[in-house]
């Protein structure tokens, strides 16, 4: 039987996974939306506008199922997690009420004209509002990793009566792994949106569309990734060297190494074995782990054996899914470059995306949702590796948990993902649906224009 911490645990990962999946894609597609309109703005080539009124459908159902997903979980702070609230609401509080009032409320005055407006308002005004719909989603994201960066690495408060209360706001807000956790999360943004536009586009041409349309697609979604993926690389780095820095019980977890010393082996595969705490079937890179965590391979790296108090209990997060984790992440970036470098590189040899060959399509098509596993997974090493803290130093998991009976959050657990699992299937058919309509030469419209002539250049 799993106790009501565990089964509370269980139900806000599966919540906030759901969750995160539609964010994750609205950030970025904000912007390539806007890059698709200002595009045809400039050249008055419909390709563009096609390209905008395919994906603003996409954009429009991410948005409304982020913003469902992300109420459902918002109530869990009461009705699983109250002391969380209790504890540390003089923080949170502020910080997610400015997320509401400088992104959610501007996503919602200028979404309707960017959805709706293509054919109704002057061009400079629709161009408009689709930027303030990007600005806003990026903004939304901005003061919900403030939140999430500082419950890593709090600072610019201080406890009274076990409460916390703010000191210097500027700190907060610029905790010290704010800006990684950011970027990071941006890059992995761009890079969702720039394999999922890859991958519908590369459909596309796999069940006949031969059009402009889907090989413009095809090409900007690569190119897209193929730019991001080293920049996304670089800030991993650098997030790494700042989690070593301030939480080095997760970086111990996530290269599975037990004992502090140097020359420290990169693990390509092991596994973790936290009753032995040893590791069983090691695949390493000598002095790996040490190069790339301190530059130097006879560079001193964390143990996990540092991290345990002296009555036994465990001051590091469960090794085995943060372990894997990191190592799905990583796998998954590591295909991302090989696929998006390939496909540029035969790009420039055949002169276009037209002729691209079959098995390329289907490799680009199977990583349509690559960007989902990756986020998911840095999700995971993210959230888990905090443990046993969920805000460090400051306020345990165990502590912040709600009296519910196990049965009861059992049985909401149990609906939760019958109900995600459903809403999923239904995103992905959606997804594919548009992109057979697409392809069968059905032209993108906007929602309520289905009948009115395709804009022309001068609009």
């Amino acid at each position: 039987m799993m106790d009501t911490l565990l089964l509370s645990r269980i139900q806000f990962a599966a919540n906030i996974s759901f969750h995160i999946l539609f964010p994750t894609i609205t950030i970025a597609l904000g912007w390539v939306l806007l890059f698709f309109r200002w595009r045809f703005a400039r050249t008055g080539l419909q390709k563009w506008m096609d390209a905008y009124l395919f994906w603003v459908k996409v954009f429009a159902l991410s948005f409304a199922l982020g913003v469902v997903s992300g109420i459902t979980m918002s109530f869990q702070f009461g009705t699983n997690w109250p002391g969380f609230m209790e504890t540390v609401g003089n923080v949170a509080g502020p910080l997610l009420a400015y997320e509401v009032l400088t992104a959610f409320f501007l996503e919602a005055v200028f979404l309707g004209i960017m959805l709706f407006g293509a054919r109704r308002v002057p061009p400079w005004l629709h161009i408009t509002a689709t930027a303030l719909v990007a600005f806003g989603t990026t903004m939304s994201a901005f003061w919900i990793l403030v939140l999430n960066s500082w419950m890593h690495t709090p600072q610019g408060y201080e406890l009274r009566d076990g409460i916390v209360h703010a000191t210097d706001w500027w700190a907060i807000i610029f905790n010290p792994s704010m800006p990684y956790r950011l970027s990071h999360m941006l890059l992995a943004s761009g890079l969702t949106v720039a394999f999922l536009i890859a991958g519908l586009a590369a459909f596309r041409r796999l069940i006949g569309d031969r059009t402009e349309g889907s090989a413009l697609q095809l090409r900007f979604g690569l190119t897209l990734g193929a730019v991001l993926i080293p920049a996304q690389i670089l800030m991993g780095d650098l997030h790494g060297l700042n989690t070593l820095e301030h939480q080095p019980a997760k970086v111990a977890a996530m290269e599975g190494n037990w004992e502090t010393g140097s020359h420290v082996p990169l693990l390509l595969f092991a596994i973790p074995d936290e009753t032995l705490r040893t590791n069983h079937a090691e695949i390493a890179v000598p002095n790996g782990a040490s190069l790339i965590l301190k530059h130097d391979p006879a560079g001193v790296v964390p143990g996990l054996n540092d991290f345990v108090a002296a009555d036994g209990t465990l001051l590091h997060p469960p090794v085995t899914p943060v372990f894997w984790g990191f190592r799905v992440m990583v796998g998954t970036g590591v295909a991302m470059l090989a696929l998006s470098w390939l496909g540029v590189a035969l790009i420039w040899r055949r002169k276009g995306a037209e002729a691209l060959p079959r098995p390329f399509l289907f490799a680009t098509t199977a990583m349509a949702f690559s960007g989902w596993v990756a986020t998911l997974s840095g999700w995971y090493v993210t959230e888990i590796g905090r443990q046993p803290w969920l805000v460090t130093g400051v306020l345990s998991t165990k502590a912040a948990v709600g009296e519910v009976a196990a049965p009861m959050v059992m049985g909401t657990l149990m609906a939760y993902l019958a109900v995600y699992a459903g809403l999923l299937i239904a995103y992905i058919g959606a997804l594919m649906h548009l992109a057979r309509r697409a392809a069968e030469g059905a032209p993108p419209r906007d929602p309520l224009e289905a009948r009115s002539p395709a804009p022309t250049p001068a609009e």
